[in-house]
């Protein structure tokens, strides 16, 4: 006879128990178009796919700066780059910004944050932090704890993991909710695969992008003047790990790096390294590929990393479902799998993130909160990163800060269809010189997208139902004239409301434009 606990009582009833534990899995450069429950032609993802049978699956996530330390820092503070402090990699988070694991710590909530972290500070508000410096590596990474640098055996992804679970089974404070922010390195550019995945899609062709040979005609010059292509712009050690044939030969970019990257593996990691890739790299020696077979060539080595990495980021997401299923934990926690952004998985001929077309912008966003989430549900509400502080705030019975930017996520979570939600969101990127993708901002809206780039005074318009893959660029014409001044009000009107600088010194008064 099953015993029923008082749990389970509540969820029959059609409540939850309140502050619910919150899991945020949180990946880096994960495209949505490497998830099956995103419909994937290329790859699986049986646990991800599992998380979204049993919540909801936001077809309309999106970033607000696709880049990786201000998209943290979004997330963090609920506020738009140009508040933040972190504009580009190379800014600094505001500490003096509240941010939601310092709000949800304060109230009570158990905190920690494994993984990547981006930020140039130690992080705030939490009670236990291991995060890796900068990037991080992929084996044998280091991580920065309050006590000072330890190095660790083993894959990074499988590492995070194994920490997530150790916190939680020895130093969780049970008597508190727990929020736990596990955040993959992978698939961030490196594409190094762990061991059980070395040798996944030997033998097999990846379907190829239709914009795969794109030559960005009638788009701007920020289209073909970016260094991003994979044709043109991947180092052949770091990249495709083709190491030179010349010992002495003077390597340059991340070439340099990669002696000492693999040198960080076990010998054991580095036979295994060697018996997966050595046969490749003397079989593409051998035939030589030039012109359009070399650029397939190296879409074929690019794409088959990548999704070894997001192979363990899978596994590992069915490791914590597994370890939730087997404490008892899973009815009572909110599981939440997003990522910083989305990446270009060969479209348009690139890799890299940025821009801000859609591989880029779009990102998976799941969410699994039993008893109050209709399980296999979809939605299709345009929502960005800067809800997300909100939303878990929102969850927690805590205030929200009123310069939050965002907007909570729970009615929509609950199959609501909320008077007044945003039917527009606003995308600006600001780093500059790396891979020579231009400064821009933008709106997208459910059916448009319009793109300005101030150094060219370039405008890109796409009518994503005629053209998802954006390659007509319709900014100008005049059967789209009247799209195009709509989308140029509700711009500026977007600059105005979240308080962007040069809007709001200008009045954003765009006529003489």
């Amino acid at each position: 006879m099953l015993l029923m606990t008082s749990l389970s009582c509540a969820l029959l009833m059609g409540s939850v128990p309140d502050r619910p534990n919150i899991l945020f899995i949180y990946s880096d450069d994960h495209s949505a178009a490497a998830v099956g429950a995103y419909g994937s032609q290329i790859n699986e993802t049986p646990h991800l796919d599992r998380l979204a049978s049993e919540g909801i699956v936001f077809d309309n996530a999106f970033c607000t700066n696709g880049i990786c330390a201000p998209a943290r820092a979004v997330v963090l503070t609920g506020l738009h780059s140009h508040l933040n402090g972190v504009r580009d990699n190379g800014g600094r988070l505001d500490q003096t910004k509240p941010t939601f694991p310092r709000l949800l710590n304060e109230a009570g909530y158990n905190t920690a944050i494994i993984g990547k972290w981006h930020l140039k500070d130690d992080p705030v508000g939490f009670d236990h932090w291991e995060v890796l410096p900068g990037q991080g590596h992929y084996y044998a990474p280091d991580f920065l704890t309050p006590e000072g640098k330890v190095r660790e055996a083993g894959y990074v992804t499988d590492l995070t993991v194994d920490k997530s679970i150790a916190w939680l089974d020895e130093d969780w404070d049970r008597e508190k909710p727990f929020l736990l922010m596990c955040q993959n390195k992978a698939p961030h550019r490196g594409w190094m695969p762990g061991p059980d995945h070395l040798t996944k899609y030997d033998g097999e062709e990846i379907a190829e992008p239709s914009t795969l040979f794109d030559d960005w005609t009638g788009r701007s010059e920020a289209a073909s003047q970016q260094e991003m292509t994979i044709d043109r712009h991947m180092y052949e050690y770091y990249d495709l790990k083709v190491p030179p044939l010349d010992e002495d030969q003077q390597l340059q970019g991340p070439d340099r790096w990669m002696d000492n990257i693999l040198g960080r593996m076990s010998p054991e990691q580095r036979a295994a390294w060697d018996a997966a890739y050595g046969p490749r790299n003397q079989a593409y020696r051998d035939s030589d590929p030039k012109g359009d077979d070399l650029h397939r060539w190296k879409y074929q080595r690019y794409i088959k990393d990548y999704l070894r990495c997001i192979a363990s980021v899978d596994d590992n997401v069915g490791r914590l479902l597994q370890w939730l299923d087997e404490n008892d934990l899973a009815e009572n926690t909110i599981v939440v799998y997003t990522s910083d952004q989305g990446f270009f998985l060969g479209e348009h001929g690139w890799y890299d993130k940025r821009f801000m077309y859609e591989p880029s912008l779009r990102s998976p966003f799941i969410v699994r909160w039993p008893g109050m989430v209709k399980p296999g549900s979809r939605d299709d509400h345009l929502v960005q990163n800067l809800d997300v502080a909100q939303t878990f705030l929102d969850i927690a019975g805590v205030p929200a800060p009123a310069a939050m930017q965002g907007r909570s996520m729970v009615p929509l979570l609950k199959g609501e269809d909320p008077e007044g939600w945003r039917d527009a969101i606003y995308y600006e990127y600001f780093e500059k010189g790396i891979h020579a993708v231009q400064p821009h901002y933008g709106v997208r809206t459910d059916r448009y997208k319009l793109m300005y780039f101030p150094e060219l005074d370039a405008w890109e318009l796409y009518d994503l139902k005629t053209d998802p893959d954006e390659v007509d660029n319709l900014a100008g014409l005049s059967d789209y004239e009247p799209v195009q001044a709509r989308l140029r009000e509700e711009l500026d009107r977007l600059r105005l409301h979240y308080l962007v600088p040069e809007a709001l010194a200008s009045g954003e008064d765009q006529s003489s434009r």
